[in-house]
């Protein structure tokens, strides 16, 4: 296996059908494999699973029992990878799973394992982009990192990169663990132009106004703390 994608699922029971379908479309070799996290959702994901998940032979499932977090999920998955290149991304419809298979063409042109794909979020709402800059700057001048965009998806890399890491959070900070471990590590950081569109269906597990994204900082500020002199 070539690729595994890791995609974390909770309450995206309206989404699921249209993400296979979409790799479905974008998937035209078979060393690549999805694999789908039913990350203790509450609603009737795990129906819809049991009866799409078998008609698509790049899927499979990995079934996580209570929602500890969407850090926890990815884990989870990674755990259960069997691609020479690993990473993730979200099953909002908002990150196109064509970005997926660019992201594999970019690493599989690199001569070197230590390379770090990342989506680089273009065509946003203009208060998303002002909280995204601000979160940014921030974690570029304490960390001592140029940190961009740090929760922009897809993220790809040898599987060698993911056997070093230890602790990793539980929640949303793993994609600033994830890039900021990458870049002490001096690996060449590649990022590529994304589209973000609106949700088809649903709503944010997390990002649900100025209240959320507070709490957000404040999370995502403590971690921070921890991760510096963790990985010092």
């Amino acid at each position: 296996m070539k690729l595994s994608i890791v995609v974390p699922c909770y309450n995206e029971s309206e989404n699921i059908p249209l993400i296979l379908s979409r790799f479905n479309d974008v998937i035209i070799r078979d060393d690549v494999e999805v694999v789908i996290v039913n990350n203790g959702s509450t609603d009737n994901s795990d129906d819809i699973f049991k009866k799409l998940i078998p008609k698509y032979a790049f899927a499979r499932l990995v079934k996580v029992e209570e929602n500890i977090g969407y850090g926890f999920g990815i884990v989870s998955g990674l755990k259960q990878a069997g691609g020479e290149y690993i990473g993730w991304t979200h099953a909002d419809m908002q990150t196109d799973p064509k970005d997926v298979i660019k992201a594999l063409e970019i690493i599989e042109n690199q001569n070197e394992d230590q390379v770090y794909i990342k989506g680089n979020r273009i065509g946003r709402p203009f208060f998303d982009q002002f909280f995204t800059s601000g979160m940014s700057v921030f974690e570029t001048l304490y960390m001592g990192k140029k940190l961009w965009d740090i929760n922009a998806q897809p993220n790809i890399f040898h599987r060698s990169f993911f056997e070093q890491w230890e602790n990793a959070p539980n929640d949303f900070a793993l994609d600033l663990y994830a890039l900021y471990y990458a870049k002490k590590l001096n690996f060449k950081i590649i990022r590529f132009n994304v589209l973000f569109p609106e949700r088809i269906h649903g709503s944010s597990s997390w990002n649900t106004g100025l209240k959320s994204k507070w709490k957000f900082i404040k999370r995502t500020f403590d971690f921070s703390l921890k991760l510096k002199k963790s990985l010092k």
